[in-house]
């Protein structure tokens, strides 16, 4: 565990952004570094394993919630939007943590051969898992960090290397939910066969009608099955993609809000304005502002360096 922290930590420090979210080259591995709690992060997870190891994090996924601390891991099953704050971090003990995406391709493959799932009720549907970290988690998290030093052996290791992982993950304590997950009969799986489309097409007015069919479901039971699933109507979680891209756009491409609005989907940039201060606590100047001024603020210092020489 020590030198994955230290590889992880070593990795951000020159990689990771102001979040402290740091992408890799190695398809599906990324992780993060963060010295100090902060406000809220608004982002969309793909399905994932998150591996925390040092600090702690709360994350709320849909109206599930809970807090991570060092030694756990979380896995999300499906695209969700996800609520996240680090809540122990400091300089000298930073909050880090490394995930790992999930191959739906490889979780079906390896079900197959590992035997079917019992039937899943409805009360285990859902998308958001945690459990303590097994050795055999970290064991492949830190081989796969390896790859970082040797990208040219990177597509020859990491396929073994994530298939490995699949399977642990799968022999685990939510291997049952995993399995199900890759059922193609599962609610989870039909379900999340919809959640793709509310994701590509998030922009779009995609009629309720069209998920409950590709989800092979009646109105009814889809609308029973989604809420239970995400804790979210289809309608509140396209809301939420739509909400997270058009911050994103405003902070990192520089987008007017009513411009982001437009672009994300929204017709009345009025009502693009409350629903966004509903989720984000602030009008999206305002938070804009807000959230670029301590940029700034690091850009203003650094001129002032260069200025004196130091």
């Amino acid at each position: 565990m020590n030198s994955l922290k230290q590889a992880v930590q070593t990795y951000a420090r020159y990689h990771a952004n102001g979040d402290g979210l740091a992408l890799t080259p190695v398809p599906g591995l990324k992780m993060m570094c963060v010295e100090a709690p902060a406000g809220d992060l608004h982002s969309v997870y793909k399905p994932l394993v998150c591996l925390v190891l040092q600090g702690a994090k709360r994350i709320l996924v849909g109206n599930q919630q809970m807090v991570l601390s060092a030694g756990k891991s979380a896995i999300v099953s499906a695209d969700m939007p996800v609520i996240g704050r680090i809540v122990q971090a400091s300089p000298s003990e930073p909050y880090l943590a490394v995930a790992i995406e999930l191959d739906m391709m490889i979780l079906r493959e390896l079900a197959a051969h590992m035997g079917n799932a019992s039937t899943q009720r409805l009360s285990e549907t859902h998308t958001l898992f945690a459990e303590d970290t097994e050795t055999e988690l970290v064991d492949c998290a830190s081989r796969l960090m390896k790859l970082l030093d040797r990208p040219e052996s990177a597509p020859l290791l990491r396929p073994g290397i994530v298939q490995e992982l699949h399977y642990w993950l799968l022999s685990g304590p939510h291997g049952t939910a995993l399995q199900a997950l890759a059922d193609p009969g599962s609610y989870a799986s039909r379900l999340a066969a919809a959640i793709a489309i509310l994701r590509a097409e998030y922009r779009s007015r995609v009629p309720v009608e069209q998920l409950a069919a590709e989800a092979g479901m009646s109105l009814s039971s889809f609308h029973k099955h989604f809420k239970h699933m995400t804790s979210l109507t289809p309608g509140q979680y396209q809301q939420r993609l739509r909400l997270i891209e058009a911050r994103r756009l405003m902070l990192n491409e520089g987008f007017s809000a009513s411009n982001a609005a437009f672009e994300v989907g929204y017709e009345s940039v009025s009502q693009f304005t409350r629903e966004y201060g509903r989720l984000f606590q602030a009008p999206p100047k305002r938070d804009a502002l807000r959230l670029q001024k301590p940029i700034e603020v690091v850009r203003q210092d650094a001129v002032a360096l260069q200025r004196t020489g130091a």
